[in-house]
Order: C-alpha cells, then sequence, then structure tokens
C-alpha cells in the first residue's frame, strides 16, 4: 500500500505561511511552559478564539429554536454563555457546539486561505462576527435580561471591551496592513483557532477525569446520561476527523478552480 502524501505545487505558496504560523504559535506555546508571560503575546488569539467558541454556542441556539440572554468572556479566557432552550436534544447541540465550532471556524479559514479568496474579507467577517456577537449578546442581551441575568456588571465589560478591540484590530488589519501581512493574520487565525480547540479539549479531558467541575462536557452528561469524560472523547475524536478532512482539502490541487494569484 501506498502511504506517500504529496502536497500539491499550487498549495505551496501558502503552505509556506501556514507553516511559519504554526511554528511560532507551537514556539510560544512551549516557551510559556517556562515563563508564562509570553502567553500574553497570543492573548488576544485566545481571547478570539473564546469569542468563536461561546458563539458557537449562541449560533447553535438560535438554530435549535432557542433565546440566548448573554454572552461573557472573563480575563482568563474562559467564558459562559446563558441560553434557554426548548428540547434536550437542542441542549446537547448547544452544548457541542463550542469545541467543534471553533474546529470548523478554523478550517474555514484554512480552506479560504488555501483556495485564494480574498484574505481581507475574511479578516472583515472575523471582525463583524466578534463585533456583533459583542454587541448584540455581550451588551444588548444582558441589558435586556438585566433583573432576570447570572451575569455580573463586570464581566459585561471585560466581553465589551475585549469585544471591541477585537473587532478594531481585525478590521485594522484587513484595511490597513500590507497583502503579505494580511496572509498571514489569516493564516495565524486559523492556527490559534485550531490550536486552542486541541488544547482546550486536553484541558477538558483532564478536568472532566479528575473533577466534577461544570463545564460543556458535564452539561452533556446531564442531558444523555452518559459520563463526561466520553463525550470529551468523542469531541476530540471529531475534532482530529475535521481537521484531517480540512488538511485534505488544503493539500489537494485546485487547478482548475480559481485562477486568483495568492498575492492578490
Amino acid at each position: 500500500m501506498n502511504l506517500k502524501y504529496k502536497l500539491a505545487d499550487d498549495a505551496k505558496p501558502q503552505v509556506s505561511l501556514l507553516i511559519i504560523a504554526t511554528l511560532i504559535s507551537i514556539g510560544i506555546w512551549v516557551v510559556s511552559w517556562f515563563f508564562p508571560f509570553a502567553n500574553y503575546i497570543v492573548y488576544p488569539l485566545q481571547l478570539f478564539a473564546t469569542f468563536v467558541h461561546e458563539g458557537s454556542h449562541v449560533l447553535a441556539a438560535i438554530m435549535t429554536g432557542g433565546s440566548v440572554k448573554s454572552l461573557t468572556v472573563s480575563p482568563d479566557t474562559s467564558g459562559v454563555v446563558w441560553s434557554l432552550t426548548n428540547s434536550q436534544l437542542s441542549q446537547g447541540i448547544i452544548s457541542s457546539a463550542g469545541y467543534l465550532g471553533t474546529t470548523v471556524f478554523g478550517i474555514i479559514l484554512l480552506i479560504w486561505f488555501r483556495y485564494n479568496f480574498s484574505s481581507r474579507n475574511a479578516l472583515y467577517s472575523s471582525s463583524a462576527f466578534v463585533g456583533i456577537m459583542t454587541l448584540v449578546f455581550g451588551l444588548l442581551a444582558p441589558a435586556f435580561n438585566m433583573f432576570n441575568s447570572k451575569v455580573g456588571f463586570g464581566s459585561v465589560i471585560f466581553t465589551v471591551v475585549s469585544g471591541t478591540v477585537l473587532t478594531a484590530g481585525l478590521f485594522a488589519i484587513a484595511k490597513y496592513a500590507n497583502m503579505k501581512w494580511v496572509n498571514f493574520s489569516l493564516a495565524f487565525l486559523a492556527v490559534q483557532c485550531l490550536l486552542n480547540a486541541v488544547f482546550s479539549l486536553k484541558t477538558l479531558f483532564l478536568i472532566s477525569s479528575t473533577t466534577t467541575t461544570h463545564s460543556d462536557a458535564a452539561n452533556m452528561a446531564q442531558v444523555t446520561g452518559i459520563p463526561a469524560l466520553v463525550w470529551v472523547l468523542i469531541w476530540i475524536a471529531l475534532s482530529v476527523v475535521m481537521i484531517s478532512v480540512g488538511l485534505r482539502f488544503y493539500a489537494v490541487s485546485q487547478k482548475g478552480k480559481h485562477d486568483l494569484p495568492f498575492e492578490d
């Protein structure tokens, strides 16, 4: 059986930036073991991944007929979405959407990057996503539900401030940065989303195997009766499969599909 894996020639220009973004991300992660302050270098990107995670919960709630009372992001990069659902199936979908949604978002950015769609538009769209989540669900939703909300004023303030800064930062890069930096930023953003999803699932595995701390996996256990640790393993398996499929799309030739040069 031939197991050789060949990268398409027309994928190589993007791969160079992707490899650099990956090496930098992993390098910062390794350095942070010895020098925790190194985490602050990618702190905005960790917050971005949290907005994607919590935003995935929000989208799942809306698509399954539920309502969202608030979305909050904390300084430690954790987040919470308070929602009302009408069924256990809906609750299960919402609970699963966070980690899997972050993985899907990263894969979409990878494929967008690979197929030479506008990197600026991808950053504009990412900026708009964070901005909408911040304004509608981070600010307006808690305000409308202030008497029934479990969210503290400080949490709302941090969510709004961090979301506004991220929205403005992504928009500024998309509008004003040189195209090479725009492409690198998109690659770096995609890598950070995927790494964040993987590392977060690793952390969730350790939490679920040693404690009974409230988490998405604990929610799934409550809804289904299946242990939280099993759900973590299922999400890890699904994430690995999705990333593998995404990388496969990334590696194959796109000749005949798009003829836009990578620099455009």
